[in-house]
């Protein structure tokens, strides 16, 4: 990998939080952020996040072996907060003889409590804010550091955009602790200019997706190849009564499936046949087979192809190297065309 001065100099924090080389996330995608992906991007100089999921304890600790076999770099494991497997992923990362170096919360937000636990093991805790209210949460709480992910991404999402999410926590606490920011990054130029910002470093998903070295099914690639970002949208919550964590994938007959299924539930949660609780367990449920079913089997037009807005700046599967190239070099490029503007 090439040098790039000017990039590593406004990575430099990211970095050294991190690290690593380059403070460019792989974020962590069910059924896709398995330990092949994560060693691949770890390697190649950046981060990557392990998805926990929906994952038993002790296959999620399988996995966690698996990844420090194949390298000897850090990598963060990411747990949803509304998994049903979430506290017993708590309990196992606690016993860990050797205890993980990062932690993500995503899904929805941790207790602080549970913050606490995990930061007693010696993991560094990121968690994710998709407002800026559970930014401010998130560091009373104690997170070392944030993720701010705009509607834009794929997969569960909050409701603000990357931009506003920008202006209101990046540029207000990025002094505080390391901020990288999520949702709608594709290019290099984009995160060059998130760097001027203040970002410690960008998180993607949807164009690790893209690679060689991930193992989803080609037609799940395929798909991406041919979607524009418009395609990526987003599901509705019909009523307050069951509330729902938006998701974005690609529109085909499985969101339109899900929507039934929102509505099939209302009306046994009013007619007293069902909690709430039981419902929205049956929602995750959906997601979790319903990606599996395009990710794994390859079944996109029923499954889940869950996809951020930047499917739209992909094409074509290349290496996780010349990815990360791609985003540095042009990266640089631009910040050196911001310097010449600059000195006119």
């Amino acid at each position: 990998m090439k040098n790039y001065p000017k990039m590593e100099k406004l990575m430099a924090r990211g970095s050294a939080f991190l690290g690593c080389r380059y403070p460019v996330i792989c974020g962590a995608m069910t059924w896709v952020s398995e330990p092949n992906l994560i060693a691949a991007v770890c390697n190649a100089g950046a981060f990557a996040c392990l998805a926990g999921g929906n994952a038993p304890a002790d296959i999620l600790k399988k996995q966690i072996l698996e990844v420090r076999k194949l390298t000897d770099k850090p990598f963060a494991v990411n747990m949803i907060t509304i998994a049903p497997a979430y506290h017993e992923q708590i309990e196992m990362l606690k016993s860990l003889e050797k205890p993980v170096e990062y932690v993500v919360f995503a899904g929805s937000f941790p207790r602080d409590r549970e913050v606490a636990e995990i930061k007693s093991t010696g993991a560094k805790v990121l968690c994710f804010a998709s407002t800026i209210s559970i930014a401010e949460r998130m560091i009373r709480y104690g997170a070392d550091a944030l993720i701010l992910e705009g509607c834009e991404s794929g997969g569960h999402i909050g409701q603000v955009t990357t931009t506003v999410l920008v202006q209101q926590v990046l540029f207000r606490y990025a002094d505080k602790l390391p901020i990288f920011v999520a949702g709608g990054i594709g290019t290099g130029k984009m995160a060059a200019h998130l760097l001027l910002c203040g970002a410690a470093g960008i998180q993607m998903g949807t164009r690790f997706v893209m690679t060689d070295e991930c193992r989803v099914h080609a037609n799940f690639k395929d798909y991406f190849a041919r979607s524009n970002a418009r395609d990526a949208v987003s599901t509705a919550q019909f009523d307050p009564r069951l509330p729902v964590v938006s998701v974005r994938a690609i529109r085909n007959h499985g969101t339109a499936e899900f929507s039934k299924l929102q509505l099939n539930l209302l009306r046994e949660v009013e007619a007293g046949n069902m909690t709430r609780q039981t419902a929205q367990a049956e929602l995750e449920k959906f997601w979790v087979g319903a990606l599996r079913k395009a990710a794994i089997d390859g079944d996109v037009e029923n499954g889940s192809v869950m996809a951020g807005q930047s499917v739209g700046l992909v094409d074509k599967v290349i290496p996780v190297a010349q990815l990360l190239e791609e985003i540095l070099s042009d990266g640089e490029a631009e910040l050196n065309r911001v310097r010449q503007i600059l000195e006119v």
